[in-house]
C-alpha cells in the first residue's frame, strides 16, 4: 500500500504500524510516530492499523550541543 512517509511516498507491505517501521528501516526504539498528525506511543503501535494514503511523521532524536 502506499503511504506518505515524513512527506515523501513510500510502498509499505505491513498492515501495523509496528510493522511498516519495521519495513522502512526505523528499527531505532527512540522514534516519535504520528499518524495522519496524531501521537501515536510506541507500545500503541503494534495494535496501530494503517491504511492506503495515511500520513506518517517519524521523528527521531538528535544528537549535538
Amino acid at each position: 500500500m502506499n503511504i506518505l512517509v515524513n512527506a515523501q511516498p513510500h510502498e509499505v507491505t505491513g498492515k501495523t504500524l509496528s510493522a511498516a517501521l519495521e519495513e522502512l528501516g526505523f528499527t531505532n526504539p527512540a522514534i516519535a510516530t504520528a499518524l495522519n498528525g496524531q501521537f501515536i506511543p510506541r507500545d500503541a503501535r503494534p495494535d496501530t492499523q494503517i491504511l492506503p494514503g495515511d500520513r506518517l511523521e517519524v521523528l527521531a532524536p538528535m544528537q549535538g550541543g
